[in-house]
Order: C-alpha cells, then structure tokens, then sequence
C-alpha cells in the first residue's frame, strides 16, 4: 500500500487515464470507520442493543454536573430547575428525528445536514461548529480530570493537561471497534459510582433534599423562580443540543430496521439518540444538588467542581478512600467522554478539509488536531468561563440544528424537501438557502440578542430565538425557492439503490478512480470518468468542476422517488 494520498497514477479508469490511491490509514477500514462515507451493512455488525451502549456510554461526561452546578449557583434553585428541564424538553424533542434519519440511512451528521437543506459546501460550516462543539467539551472535560489529577495525585494543572489529552488518543485510533468494547465493559462500573453518594445522602441526610429546594447560590433573587434566571439556565444547557451528533455518529452503525428487530431498533435508537438527555438532565440536577451540598464546605467558588463534589459524596460511605475513589471515578468518565469527543471531532474536520483541500489523509490525522486545539484551550484555562463559553456556543449550535429539524419535520412531510437524504457532492448543490441561510440568519440574530441587542430578556432568552428562526425560516425559503437547490441531478446508476428486501442494497460496485468496491448507497454516475465512483473520490475529485451537474440548474422535481424501483 502506497504512503501517497490521493496521488494520479497511470491506470486506465473508466475511459479516463488516471487513479487515485491512498494510505494505509485512510484503506484500514478499522481505523477509517468511514469517516465520510455512508456505512455499509456489510460494517455495521453490531446488534443495536450494543450500539446504543456505546453511544451512551459517552454521556458519562462530568461537565453536567459542573454545568448543572453553575446554573444553580447563579440563578438559585427555582429558576435552575426550570432552565434544566425545559432545555432537556428541546434537546429531546430536537433529537428524534436526527437520530431517526441518521439511523436509517447510516450516515453522519455531517452527511445527515448536507441534506437537510444545507447543500454540499454550505454543510462545511456547520462542520466547525460541530469540530467547536468537540473540542470545547474536550478541554471541559479534560480540565476536569486534571483537577482530579491535581486533588488525587498532586499532578500540575499544566501537566494534567497533556496526560488527559494524550491518554485519549490510542482509544480513538481504533474508531468504532475499540471504543464499542470500552464503553460496554465500563459501563456497569460508572453508572454504581455515579449514584452511590446520592444514595448514601438519602439513607444518612435525607433532609438535605428538602433543604436543597431554598439553596439561592448567588442569585439576587434567591431560591425562587426568575424569568431572566430561567432564561440564562436554559442557554447554558442548551449548549449540549449539538451532543446528539456525537450520538448519532455511532447510531449510524446501526443494523437495518427489519420486522423482526423493530422494537430493539427503536428502543436503541430512542434511547441512545434523544434519550442521552433524560440522564443528561438528571446528571445536571444531580451537580446543582451537589453543589448545595458542599457550598458550606468548600465555598461557592470550587462547588461546580465535579472532583469536590464526588470527594464529599464518596465520604459519605468510604471516608478512608474516598480521594482515591473520586479520582478514579472522574477519570473513568473522562476517558468514555474524551474518546466519544475525540472521535466525533476527527469526522467532522475530515468532511471540513476534504471538501475544502480536495485531500483526505485520514482519519487519524484529524484526532491530532482536535485534541491539540483542545489542549490549547485547557493550558488558557476555559474552565474559568463554563458559563459564558456554553452560554454564547448555544446560540450558534441551536440555530443549525433548528434548521436541520425543521426540514426533516417540516419540510419533508409538506412535500416541500425531498423525502430522503442525498449526501453525496454529485447529486447536490453547493448551497441550498433553504438550511444555511436560515441558520446565518437565525445566529446572526441571537447573537445579537445575546449581546443585549434586544435587552436583558432578548439576552437572556438568545437560544430560543435562534430555534424560532430557523424552525420559520426553514420551510418559509424551501416555499420561496420551491425546493429547486436540494437535488442537483438525479441518481442515473442502473443498480437499483434498494434490494429486494426493501432495504439498502448491499450490491456491490467498483469505483472507476480507487478501482475499490463499495455498497452501492455510496456510488454515484460520473460522465467525467464515465463509469460508477464512491462518494468519497467524487469528493476529491479536482478535476470535473461539477461537470455532471452543468445541466441540472433547473427546478427538480420532487415528486422523484427516494431510491429507484426494483426491476
């Protein structure tokens, strides 16, 4: 196998003197995990119950207990648990169906926005955000690790950084294989820990609960109930509404939906997709609760810290062993968590450069990068502005994935966007008004609010008005614009795209660039190389300028079926 990537080499392919090889990296289909690729039912092995495992087993993050701790701090208890919960409410409702399109097409989010109403190129933006949303809870997360290396082991905070960032990293290499057995295997273990000082408080001290319910924190208007409270809570936690592309990138390895394994199909895609929140949210109240707890011990300051926070919760059972058990408990959970971001960040900078550069080294190379900007971060100390960091991300992730929403829930059953996903760069526009520019137009606007814009509620309440935008916008463009930059061709390969089964055919066929097979959902007709090729050479292909799209400028109809009928 050749080092070069994506390098001409004098083969005939399809009519057209030339060839496309890659490296040992991008070729290892363990290590690729099909990065920017549709996964093909001959990859996705795994039964749903252990795909969903996996994908929960990413929510063992510790930032929401420092978020719901923060939250509570701030805008006392009333007012917490109200943002808390209406938060979850979104990313809940948000969440199905991504998690159900992504699912039954085996892509990405990436591929999953691309056409959602976003087009090829102007799904490369919403590429950073998700990358931003990855690599900032990676320095979250890793920050607080190193804290618990600090509390536990005396480690510098400035070492602790690179040990947390650094120990992430064979784990990801491996991609879905590894990290589906390291999540299945943990699992049980940090799920008893993380209830056991709740349980503990409630035998020993359960009148701390009632006691909870007056806990203030700073807030100027105490324990009880503040509209502007309520709306800088939710902003924070809307934060977390881009999680569900971490979810889905291991949902889309879900086997298809068959009669015989519906239930356990849509149990597991529930439960991992939408359902990440329900625990999310209770991991949130649980930090909000915990932070009341030790505020008398350790001040309001270091109370959102998860390290002292599960330190007192453990000595409420094991005193003598109670640092040691924290500080494993946290780096078990950072370990599941950093691995999911780590891995969801090196696919979504690989659909980035290899859109933008025409390359695509890898993976792997990607995973360097993420986390090296996630160590940049934790060294310029972002846990100090938890609040203000989440609170401004918000405004941005709520208003590409309310446009992504709204044309899978609105657009689509209006007829007014096709009724599939098309992800690959020969059927599809650069850019689509419909999604992009509701999402520029929708952040551009809560960003303003949430620069005070708009006043104290308008800032307050940014995130909700990035969700109403976009969710208007949306199906208010795909009218205008009658639906004309979703598809630009339609598929003209003779395979058939379902088998007979009515499923995603797993037919074969080889790439007229790579000369390798794949299923047929990733090949498209090239009149350029004048034969089939894989999504990802269409990709990279610098050469064609569109060229198999120069005719389809036009209105598409959208009547045109999802997948070609079955001689």
């Amino acid at each position: 196998m050749t080092d070069i990537v994506d390098e001409e080499t004098p083969a005939t392919t399809g009519g057209r003197t030339g060839g496309r090889t890659y490296n040992g990296w991008t070729q290892n289909d363990t290590l690729e995990d099909y990065s920017l690729r549709y996964a093909p039912k001959s990859f996705r092995r795994w039964t749903p119950y252990v795909v969903a495992t996996t994908a929960l087993g990413g929510i063992a993050y510790l930032a929401d207990f420092a978020i719901g701790g923060s939250i509570a701090i701030s805008n006392g208890f009333s007012s917490a648990m109200v943002a808390i919960l209406a938060a979850a409410v979104v990313i809940f409702l948000t969440g199905i169906p991504i998690s159900y399109y992504s699912a039954k097409y085996s892509i990405d989010m990436d591929l999953l926005t691309r056409g959602a109403g976003f087009g090829y190129l102007g799904s490369t933006l919403t590429s950073v955000i998700y990358a931003s949303f990855t690599f900032i809870f990676f320095a979250l997360e890793g920050s607080i690790m190193a804290q618990a290396l600090e509390l536990g082991l005396h480690i510098p905070l400035a070492v602790g950084y690179l040990i947390c960032s650094l120990i992430i990293l064979p784990l990801v290499v491996y991609g879905m294989t590894a990290l589906s057995r390291m999540q299945v295997w943990t699992q049980p273990v940090w799920l008893v820990l993380m209830v056991a000082p709740f349980v503990s408080i409630a035998i020993q001290e359960p009148g701390r609960f009632a006691e909870f319910t007056h806990f203030a924190g700073d807030s100027p208007t105490g324990s009880s109930i503040s509209v502007l409270g309520v709306g800088a809570g939710a902003g924070v936690a809307l934060s977390l509404i881009a999680q569900i592309g971490e979810q889905v990138d291991y949902l889309r390895f879900m086997p298809d939906k068959t009669p015989g394994n519906a239930g356990k199909w849509w149990g597991a895609v529930l439960s991992a997709g939408p359902g990440w929140v329900v625990l999310g949210a209770a991991k949130q109240i649980g930090g909000a609760f915990l932070a009341f707890y030790i505020a008398g011990t350790v001040g309001l300051g270091k109370a959102n810290e998860p390290i002292q926070q599960y330190v007192h919760g453990f000595k409420t059972f094991a005193a003598p062993v109670a640092l040691g058990l924290a500080t494993f408990f946290v780096i078990l959970s950072q370990i599941k968590i950093n691995s999911t971001n780590a891995y969801s960040g090196s696919l979504s900078w690989s659909n980035f450069f290899s859109r933008l550069t025409h390359r695509h080294p890898g993976r792997v190379v990607y995973i360097f990068l993420n986390v090296g900007i996630a160590l940049a971060l934790m060294e310029g100390g972002v846990f100090g502005f938890l609040n203000t960091v989440l609170g401004f991300y918000s405004n941005v992730a709520i208003a590409w994935i309310g446009a992504v929403v709204a044309d899978l829930v609105v657009n689509k059953p209006l007829k007014l966007s096709p009724s599939y996903i098309e992800f690959k760069r020969a059927h599809l526009y650069h850019f689509n008004p419909v999604g992009f520019g509701s999402m520029l137009i929708a952040s551009a606007v809560s960003i303003a609010a949430y620069f005070g814009a708009f006043g104290a509620y308008g800032k307050a309440y940014s995130p909700f008005i990035a969700l109403f935008l976009a969710m208007v916008l949306s199906p208010l463009f795909a009218v205008l614009t009658k639906g004309r930059y979703y598809i630009a061709r339609a598929d003209d390969l003779a395979e058939p795209l379902l088998g007979a089964d009515g499923l995603p055919s797993a037919a074969t066929l080889t790439c007229s660039v790579c000369a390798t097979g794949f299923e047929r959902p990733d090949m498209a007709g090239c009149p350029f190389h004048r034969g089939a090729v894989c999504s990802l050479c269409c990709s990279l292909e610098k050469d064609c300028h569109d060229s198999c799209k120069s005719g389809g400028r036009g209105p598409v109809d959208l009547a045109l079926p999802a997948v070609r009928a079955v001689d």
